[in-house]
């Protein structure tokens, strides 16, 4: 078996769900397309990801 009887690696893009090929010949892999590459990098950048925390308490210096 050689290298190329390998079958190219398949995940699903982030960005719209579809099949992506996840190796070095795709240049927006995990995504599929540069479309769906930018619409991610669009939603870090308008903050539409966010990390949900706890306000701090007020009075608490302590550190953890």
């Amino acid at each position: 078996m050689t290298g190329s009887d390998i079958p190219p690696r398949t995940v699903r893009c982030p960005g719209c769900g579809q099949f992506s090929v996840y190796a070095s010949t795709n240049p927006y892999r995990p995504f599929c397309s540069e479309r769906c590459k930018n619409g991610d990098l669009g939603a870090w950048a308008n903050e539409r990801y966010r990390v949900e925390a706890s306000p701090p308490v007020e009075g608490d210096d302590t550190e953890h």
